[in-house]
């Protein structure tokens, strides 16, 4: 009788190159060149200090040494990533510092549009269903906070004892995958970023976006390039009832009506009527009232309502992210080398992603990343490591029943 495996079949390299083989080899010298990183480099290498920072990553490092004292100790299979080569801790803190984060922001973009166009259907996903429906491109733009240590990076402080970095971003709501970002400090308001996040939108695409990012001008600047918006009203909003509109069959919906600014000011921004509706909303099991704008005079109140909820998908994107990835100790205090660490952190998450839909990985994200830490340096084909640890075709040893949850009453 023929014996199931017990592991999946070997492969020449390690798990760690073959995530690494998706970035193209001539990708990070180019940048590194067009960067200046390239003059800064001696003994160790932008492709070195790439793979370290994913590795970093991978094994969520909580210290320098944690890192190259992992590398150090697999020199070895390292060397076969490319020919990369273990740092120092001067080494890797002086280069985490000096070299300009642009590098690692601009190799995150290019990874993701090789990627894409390497398998087109990895944009085009339809993830969430109503999004699905739609036929057009929704943005869901939010920020996510990045606490740090006030004692030690004052640049960031914007509390008088609190420090942190902002990731200001607009995620495709089909493909789940980042659009634009940027990381800034936590200083400067939400709405100062909106014009540069939507400035990429095209005519016709929906935009989300909470309260937060709510500027007049920046709304009717949207307006006039026929993009459609969604988002929420402020209890300061001064504004005038022109007429209501047709009453919807939606018991949640409590009003539909078309409004125009009454402030001086508010008026100059923003000239022209915008809906505005009142809805019932389910959050964590309980009934919220919540105010909606949109300059979509069209849909439903009901619709308008359902696409406000698709804004909360951004916040499972910062959830996958920040408790899975390194995005809690940083491995310097610098701007840079934050930056650094946030964008090798994005890039890594795009590179799981696409190993996964390659694949067709049904788990979580966070097992993939659980997963693949486990046999970062052991040769197993990642393609075949993966279908051996899905539920798609597997062989489960135990399969739980509702039954063996029923616990026997002490006697």
């Amino acid at each position: 009788m023929r014996k199931n495996k017990s592991q999946p079949s070997r492969s020449k390299f390690s798990v760690l190159r073959q995530l690494c083989n998706w970035i193209p080899p001539h990708l990070v010298p180019q940048l590194a060149r067009e960067t200046g990183v390239e003059e800064k480099a001696r003994t160790f290498s932008p492709w070195s200090h790439v793979v370290a920072m994913l590795f970093a990553q991978l094994t969520r490092a909580i210290g320098l040494n944690d890192v190259c004292d992992g590398l150090g100790l697999h020199s070895g299979p390292l060397a076969a990533v490319r020919g990369a080569t273990p740092p120092s801790r001067n080494t890797l803190s002086h280069a985490n510092k000096n070299r300009d984060a642009a590098l690692a922001q601009r190799l995150f973009w290019n990874v993701l549009e090789h990627l894409q166009n390497l398998k087109p259907g990895f944009a085009q996903g339809a993830r969430f269903r109503l999004a699905h429906r739609f036929k057009r491109v929704i943005h869901v733009v939010d920020t996510t906070t990045i606490e740090l240590v006030a004692n030690c990076l004052d640049w960031a402080k914007y509390r008088r004892r609190k420090a942190a970095a902002k990731c200001h971003l607009r995620l495709d709501l089909q493909s789940f995958l980042p659009r634009f970002a940027i990381i800034d400090t936590a200083q400067q308001h939400d709405a100062r970023r909106a014009a540069e996040l939507c400035a990429g939108i095209r005519p016709g695409e929906i935009v989300i976006f909470d309260k937060a990012y709510l500027d007049l001008s920046h709304l009717y600047e949207l307006d006039q390039r026929d993009v459609f918006w969604v988002t929420r009203a402020k209890a300061s909003l001064n504004f005038r009832v022109l007429k209501g509109m047709p009453q919807s069959k939606d018991d949640r919906i409590v009003q539909d009506e078309l409004i125009e600014m009454t402030g001086f000011y508010s008026y100059q921004d923003y000239p022209q009527p915008m809906r505005r509706i009142v809805a019932w909303v389910e959050i964590e099991g309980q009934e919220v009232q919540m105010v909606f704008l949109t300059n979509n005079l069209a849909w439903s109140a009901g619709t308008i309502a359902k696409l406000y909820r698709c804004r909360w998908q951004i916040e499972v994107f910062f959830k996958q992210i920040k408790q899975t990835l390194q995005l809690a100790n940083f491995l310097g205090q610098s701007a840079n080398a934050v930056r650094w660490q946030i964008w090798t952190a994005l890039l890594l998450y795009v590179l799981l992603r696409f190993t996964a839909w390659v694949n067709g990985w049904a788990h979580s994200f966070t097992r993939l990343f659980t997963l693949l830490r486990s046999v970062l340096w052991q040769r197993f084909d990642l393609s075949e490591l993966l279908r051996f640890y899905g539920t798609a075709g597997g062989n489960f040893r135990f399969l739980v029943q509702p039954q063996q949850a029923y616990l026997r009453p002490f006697l």
